[in-house]
């Protein structure tokens, strides 16, 4: 399994490169932002690691031309900086996790675990979901309510697909945190909040019915009621 990793500290390149090849993981390095992007265009990763703040082009200017591109490629970012604000701003560029530094290699591995096995798991399933007048295309990653295409970021469109596939069941935080992001769910921020709040604007506002609904206290329920 062949991942690329972007990082401009020498140190902890050789760090994360050996835990990840005595892990069985091949790893190509980039020191800099615009030399991970030619390699990330030019190559078929899994998972692409990328640190921040770097020379070149940062891992937020990275994430966003990838995207932007149509590379939907899982993205881990790595950085110090560790505020809900900035965590947000990550996965509004396209990130699929996010780590902060320090971190233990051990929470790293497992961060890139669930992470290529559900890009691998994503690319071989080919299908359509429908709800309503809802359609996402899984392998496409293209979302149509009533025929009108929908901009989401990867975040965005992984918490509709979960949403989808658990239609008319209330999803708590702590389960959408668990099982669609493959974290432990903080109770002090805010961050499923905003992004189903994100999610709402962009798949309710303009239509008449609604489909993603609050139950206070409980989560959040996908239906027509």
């Amino acid at each position: 399994m062949n991942l690329l990793l972007i990082e401009d500290e020498p140190k902890t390149v050789q760090s994360l490169r050996q835990g990840l090849e005595e892990n069985g993981y091949s790893v190509d390095i980039a020191y800099d932002g615009l030399l991970g992007k030619q390699l990330a265009v030019r190559n078929n990763y899994q998972l692409i690691i990328s640190d921040i703040i770097m020379p070149g082009l940062n891992g937020l200017e990275l994430c966003r031309e990838l995207r932007q591109a149509g590379n939907q490629t899982p993205i881990l970012m790595l950085t110090a900086l560790g505020t809900t604000d900035d965590k947000v701003v990550g996965f509004d560029a396209g990130a699929d996790d996010y780590l902060v530094k320090p971190f233990e290699f051990k929470e790293f591995l497992a961060r890139v675990r669930a992470l290529t096995k559900r890009g691998g798991l994503v690319s071989q399933t080919a299908q359509t979901l429908r709800f309503a007048d809802l359609e996402v295309n899984i392998d496409a990653k293209t979302v149509f309510r009533d025929e009108k295409k929908i901009e989401l970021t990867a975040r965005e469109f992984n918490l509709l697909v979960y949403l989808i596939r658990n239609q008319g069941r209330v999803i708590s935080k702590a389960e959408i945190a668990e099982q669609v992001w493959e974290i432990d769910f903080d109770t002090g921020t805010n961050i499923i909040e905003v992004y189903v709040n994100y999610l709402r604007k962009k798949i309710d506002r303009d239509f008449a019915t609604k489909l993603i609904h609050t139950q206070f206290g409980m989560g959040y329920v996908l239906k027509t009621e």
